[in-house]
């Protein structure tokens, strides 16, 4: 596989001491405290929510958002900081569904994503959106095998340059993802999503820009009233975890209507995954 120029940049780790239950068998050997770049002073592409930071749709993710009826568009005109497709590659050409039986002609990546989101780069003078000042990541989700996804993913941005050069956008990989050994040698427009709570090198590391999970790991609470007191507490543990790294989580399988964004929210998880774009949008108007 071709290497390219890591331009991302290298992490610097201090001493750890917030510690919660990682789901894995390796030595516990979690990385200190995680130190971005200049070009880079917060995590891409919205804030990390610690303090009394103000919520935005820049905090939001389309899940799913191939299932929209307006695919792209209506998280797009929303203004959402995080956009997820699903892919599956068949006869080099990457298609969007969430299985294989939903697989439709000419339901493709490019037309559905690459295409649209390169001619608003254009229209916006090299930004993805009109304000300058928002970011925006697309986040794929391979549901086939990885490798082979991540040539085609590749190939196909690269006839695109503006997506590629965009400091304000970046490509997230999610789901079936290549051994974390490799990520350094994909090109610098291509970042990975991390398991929250794994175990990572400091090269690996160094191209992750997201934490996620499924929330049903830490809790059952399915989304009224309130979070059980000891599940808070080993959210808000993994929550500081990768706040620490400096990195922003996303929990998916997460309950998705008003009370539980408010919940997460609290929690300070930095993107709020929903299926209901316009609603969530709303609710962060009109309440944060």
């Amino acid at each position: 596989m071709k290497k390219w120029p890591i331009l991302f940049f290298t992490p610097i780790f201090l001493a750890l001491t917030t510690s919660f239950t990682v789901r894995t068998t390796e030595p516990d050997t979690r990385p200190a405290k995680f130190v971005q770049p200049s070009a880079m002073p917060d995590s891409f592409p919205a804030p990390l929510m610690t303090g009394d930071r103000h919520y935005t749709v820049a905090n939001t993710h389309s899940h799913n958002d191939y299932e929209q009826p307006i695919p792209f568009w209506t998280a797009y005109n929303a203004a959402f900081g995080s956009i997820e497709a699903d892919v599956f590659l068949v006869n080099d050409t990457l298609f969007i569904a969430h299985d294989r039986k939903e697989l439709q002609r000419g339901r493709t990546l490019e037309a559905y994503y690459v295409r649209p989101l390169a001619g608003q780069i254009e229209k916006n003078h090299g930004h993805p959106y009109a304000d300058t000042s928002r970011q925006l990541q697309m986040l794929i989700d391979v549901k086939a095998d990885s490798t082979a996804v991540l040539a085609a993913l590749v190939t196909l941005l690269e006839k695109y340059p503006a997506l590629t050069k965009t400091p304000s956008l970046i490509w997230v990989i999610s789901g079936n993802r290549p051994p974390d050994s490799l990520y350094t040698s994909y090109p610098p427009f291509i970042a990975f999503d991390g398991i929250l709570g794994a175990h990572y090198s400091p090269a690996a590391l160094s191209r992750i820009v997201m934490m996620s999970d499924d929330l049903h790991s830490y809790t059952h609470w399915g989304g009224p009233g309130t979070i059980p007191p000891a599940d808070k507490k080993a959210l808000l543990a993994a929550i500081d975890w990768s706040h620490d790294l400096h990195l922003p989580v996303r929990f998916w399988d997460a309950p998705d209507f008003p009370n539980a964004w408010d919940q997460l929210i609290q929690l300070r998880v930095d993107f709020i995954n929903t299926d209901h774009i316009r609603q969530l949008a709303a609710y962060l108007r009109d309440n944060h």
